[in-house]
């Protein structure tokens, strides 16, 4: 779909997400062709974006994304697939919290392994101590396919950024694609770091509560106060840039 047949908000909105498939590639974030980042069409309620079924993230551009409604179903004229199966647990989160434009699920190595733990994502470094009292948990139920689970992830999730599905992978949203994504950056790097810590088979040193709420604190401020979000996703898009523009098509 040209850009001038749409909104520039919806363009912009493209280029994102174009971004973040790219990004997540080069992070190597992705699962082939499998799990979706999506992203509310601004101004056009009850219409997402997500990635043509097939694409390999690496090859995802702006112009490639297919719109879809509430259900997975396409509203574009785009000859490619979707997978409305895969939309299920976006679909869950999109329909019922307006705070979260964004949404992205995982099936990273790290994130898998520490989804199968009992205790799930351990308080054990500074970058996963963004996450304490700020990540939900969701029992396996089975590959995502029923709708009738959506309500259930939804309550799983309540009101917090993150969500571990577990024996499954990760979950992020966010207001912003730039939100979405730090969420998913941080999230999966303190499982990779938790994955590493554990691996070492030696004592592990455990944070106070009162530490760990401290941090806390002082996370929402650089990030949501002080501006490092922006200036976080800035980098990336530096990073990308350096890469190749061809997501931008």
């Amino acid at each position: 779909m040209p850009a001038s047949t749409m909104s520039d908000a919806e363009w912009q909105a493209r280029l994102d997400l174009a971004a973040c498939y790219r990004l997540a590639a080069h992070y190597r974030m992705t699962d082939l062709i499998y799990t979706h980042i999506t992203a509310r069409v601004p101004d056009e309620e009850g219409h997402f974006l997500i990635n043509p079924y097939g694409w390999r993230w690496e090859e995802i551009t702006a112009s490639s994304l297919v719109k879809i409604d509430v259900n997975g179903q396409k509203v574009d004229d785009s000859a490619a697939r979707v997978n409305p199966a895969g939309f299920t647990i976006h679909s869950a989160i999109h329909a019922t919290s307006h705070s979260a434009s964004w949404i992205m699920h995982t099936h990273t190595r790290a994130g898998v392994a520490v989804s199968s733990l009992e205790e799930g994502l351990l308080p054990l470094n500074q970058i996963a101590l963004q996450f304490h009292g700020r990540v939900s948990y969701h029992d396996y139920e089975g590959i995502a396919l029923d709708l009738d689970e959506r309500e259930r992830i939804v309550a799983s999730l309540g009101d917090n950024p993150a969500l571990i599905l577990r024996n499954h992978g990760l979950l992020t949203t966010g207001a912003s694609a730039a939100e979405m994504f730090n969420n998913m950056f941080y999230l999966e790097r303190s499982c990779e770091i938790q994955v590493a810590t554990l691996s070492m088979g030696q004592p592990v040193r455990r944070l106070s509560p009162e530490i760990c709420a401290h941090v806390v604190g002082q996370y929402d401020m650089a990030i949501h106060e002080d501006g490092d979000l922006a200036l976080e996703w800035d980098s990336h898009l530096r990073l990308l840039e350096s890469l190749g523009s061809d997501y931008r098509r």
